[in-house]
């Protein structure tokens, strides 16, 4: 089997470096191919594909700015090869991955897989925080890739496999961004193409992040599962509303102290110990532990508002989505 990574980048050439270098050092002796679209980035990354090409055979593509999705699609129509390797330009692989895929492709085919993201020891603490509570059983329930996830996987686009086939049949990602990737794998599953997870490959996701971007980060997530709900209603699950209930809980909690009722803050309480502990243990840094509680509250408050504020709007103002939520489409 042949593959193409399909990499889209935007004003981000030092990532790009980053990614190219960790894709020259891959185990794999097989063929594959680097398709890299220019989004219409101010700052271009032309000199970084040069710099590898004697390493990788890599196809520079430069366009306008039509935001992640849609280059995807741009790269994959041009692409040779009929499997797709999508990611995005702040991963770093670990040098086994491509194997970690042919093998696992070899022996269970699917049109459509999903690998973890994860940390390494030169990440931020920041960025091992966030890592920990995007990731963690504990806070997200394992869906973006973990063996003990309590749903059914949906690949993200930061590590994702596509077939060609597959494309050809939904048409690829729409324009919304994020959801992008949720939401193609929704359409996939609804033409009868299954999704898998591989454990084995996954990335390092080397988010260029902070509280601020953050924040805006999961408020976003939180109006694109509205929609695709909205969108596909066969996809509506009561967790989907956790963050939310988590977010009013907490503040009908603090007021409860008030009229002396402090079991519910007890419980919410004990649900940061063992967060803080967890991340701490997993992290081996005291510090990280309570930066990750931080992220927690960031992460729920900022989905859980967004996620009820959409679901509303969508309800209540008859108008497309597109008009209702103009930031979160590209042109």
């Amino acid at each position: 089997m042949k593959y193409s990574f399909i990499i889209p980048i935007y004003n981000r050439p030092e990532e790009l470096d980053e990614l190219l270098n960790s894709l020259a050092s891959q185990t794999y002796e097989g063929d594959f191919e680097v398709v890299v679209i220019e989004d219409g980035s101010t700052i271009t990354s032309e000199q970084i594909c040069e710099k590898y090409q004697n390493d990788l055979s890599i196809t520079y593509l430069s366009k306008p700015n039509t935001g992640p999705g849609d280059s995807r699609n741009y790269g994959m129509q041009r692409a040779q090869h009929d499997y797709f390797l999508i990611l995005d330009s702040d991963c770093i692989l670990p040098s086994h991955y491509l194997e970690a895929v042919d093998d696992f492709l070899q022996a269970h085919y699917v049109d459509c897989f999903g690998g973890s993201d994860t940390a390494t020891d030169d990440f931020t603490n920041i960025q091992k925080a966030i890592n920990y509570t995007m990731t963690s059983l504990l806070t997200t329930g394992g869906i973006r890739g973990s063996q003990k996830r309590i749903q059914r996987f949906e690949p993200r686009s930061f590590n994702m496999g596509l077939s060609r086939k597959a494309f050809e049949a939904t048409g690829g990602f729409g324009k919304i961004h994020p959801g992008e990737d949720p939401d193609l794998v929704i359409r996939l599953w609804e033409k009868g193409f299954d999704s898998a997870f591989i454990p084995t490959a996954f990335v390092f996701h080397k988010r260029r992040i902070s509280w601020a971007k953050f924040r805006t980060q999961v408020s976003k997530f939180g109006q694109t599962r509205a929609i695709l709900n909205h969108w596909h209603p066969q996809t509506r699950k009561l967790t989907f509303w956790l963050p939310t209930c988590f977010a009013l809980g907490l503040c009908g909690a603090i007021l409860l102290v008030f009229f002396g009722h402090i079991a519910p803050l007890l419980v919410y309480v004990s649900y940061f110990i063992l967060i803080g502990w967890d991340s701490a243990r997993e992290n081996r840094s005291v510090k990280i532990g309570f930066l990750s509680v931080w992220a927690l509250l960031v992460q729920f408050f900022s989905y859980g508002w967004g996620f009820l504020r959409a679901t509303l709007k969508i309800a209540f103002v008859k108008k497309s989505i597109e008009t209702l939520f103009p930031h979160l489409f590209f042109k």
